[in-house]
């Protein structure tokens, strides 16, 4: 027989409809929140893939690198002394040359015929002097030996009035005769004296005479002189030990006084040319330290920076680097190289790898491995000078980090990745 249910039963089973009420809210409650507070699943990232660096405490240099070339320190223009018509080229481009070496010859038919007008003029001049000079020298010749006869008649005068004047002291002749003595000599003394003032004005003009057909014969032989150096022109030589770079013109060619002909360097002397992005280049000075790669095998060649170019020439701007080593031997004009230049030297600094991105004191954000390297957060670093290979960190890091350094723009604005 059925036993009916008391009211006691009713409100249990009310009661325990409550609790699995409270109960299931509080366990669709907890879900939720576990289930807001889960991240998103991380990315997966091969390790082998991305580039990792420690985070380290020291000494940095800051440097600036760049792409450049090997020029001559000096390049020599061989340009024309006179006008003329290119007849022979003797030497190529690239042939080693003396200053001796002629590389074109020109001819000229007016420095030609200017030559033997020199030549003709100057023989002219020479005989027109010998034949003044004989002539001046005949009339010296003439005027000395009357000087000496009139001299040689004084003296004889002379000792004979000095010999009457004895005579008349003794009373042996009389005063009349030795006074007239006395005045011959005289008179002779005064016309010695005039002829020998008289040859040396004679003789100063007559030097001057000289003097000016000299220098009609000296201006005849420097215009000789100038016309064979003119003519002696018309072999372009090199100048200088070196080699021949360029020939500019071609047989055939008209050319006037001072038309450049050919370029010629010494291949012994060159320097660097290196180009260096523009936004880097600011920090480039003078006299800095330089290190060429000739990407040969040979080393290094130091050198010093000598100038830079003020100009900017497709984003980049020519840093000019005097070399101070030996060059290799076959170090040549156009050779291809590596500039490394030090801007500054940095002490006790925190320094990781240099990122692929990232600028001089600017932020950036980088993926910092977690102790087990499982995973990497992204954290925000400051970043100070950059060099080359390294970047100095301002913050963000610590010594022993490991941090990503490798481009991951790929993984857009994810926080977390795993590493496999």
């Amino acid at each position: 027989m059925d036993v009916p249910r008391g009211k006691a039963y009713a409100r249990n089973k009310k009661i325990r409809r409550v609790v699995y009420i409270v109960l299931g809210l509080a366990l669709v409650g907890g879900i939720t929140v576990v289930l807001a507070r889960l991240q998103p699943a991380a990315q997966t990232v091969e390790k082998a893939t991305v580039v990792i660096d420690v985070v380290k405490r020291g000494k940095v240099e800051i440097q600036r690198r760049g792409l450049g070339t090997l020029v001559p320190e000096e390049i020599k223009f061989v340009t024309a002394m006179t006008s003329g018509r290119v007849e022979k080229k003797l030497l190529y481009n690239g042939d080693k040359v003396t200053p001796d070496s002629v590389i074109l010859v020109l001819s000229n038919p007016d420095l030609q015929k200017a030559m033997v007008d020199a030549e003709s003029q100057y023989i002219s001049a020479k005989a027109a002097f010998e034949n003044r000079r004989v002539e001046i020298e005949t009339q010296l010749l003439g005027q000395r030996a009357g000087a000496a006869q009139v001299k040689a008649q004084y003296e004889s005068a002379k000792l004979e009035a000095e010999s009457y004047e004895k005579l008349w002291a003794d009373k042996v002749v009389p005063e009349m005769q030795y006074k007239q003595r006395k005045m011959a000599a005289e008179e002779l003394k005064t016309r010695n004296e005039i002829e020998h003032e008289r040859l040396a004005k004679n003789t100063e003009a007559m030097n001057t005479q000289v003097a000016v057909a000299r220098a009609t014969l000296e201006q005849a032989k420097l215009q000789l002189e100038f016309i064979k150096s003119q003519f002696a022109a018309l072999n372009i030589k090199a100048g200088i030990n070196g080699i021949l770079q360029e020939v500019l013109v071609q047989p055939g060619a008209q050319v006037t006084a001072g038309t450049s002909l050919a370029r010629v360097s010494d291949p012994k002397r060159l320097k660097a040319e290196v180009q260096i992005v523009e936004t880097q280049a600011k920090d480039v000075l003078d006299g800095q330290r330089v290190e060429i790669d000739l990407r040969n095998g040979n080393g290094f060649i130091p050198g010093r920076v000598l100038r830079k170019d003020p100009s900017v020439v497709n984003g980049t701007v020519t840093v000019t680097v005097r070399l101070n080593g030996e060059l290799p031997p076959d170090a040549v004009p156009g050779m291809s190289v590596d500039g490394t230049i030090e801007i500054a030297r940095m002490d006790d600094v925190l320094y990781v790898q240099r990122p692929t991105f990232g600028q001089d004191d600017g932020t950036i954000k980088l993926f910092k491995l977690d102790p087990d390297e499982r995973f990497a957060n992204a954290v925000t670093v400051q970043l100070g000078r950059l060099s080359v290979t390294v970047a100095v960190i301002k913050g963000g890091l610590q010594v022993g980090d490991k941090v990503i350094v490798s481009d991951t723009q790929q993984l857009g604005d994810t926080n977390r990745i795993r590493l496999n």
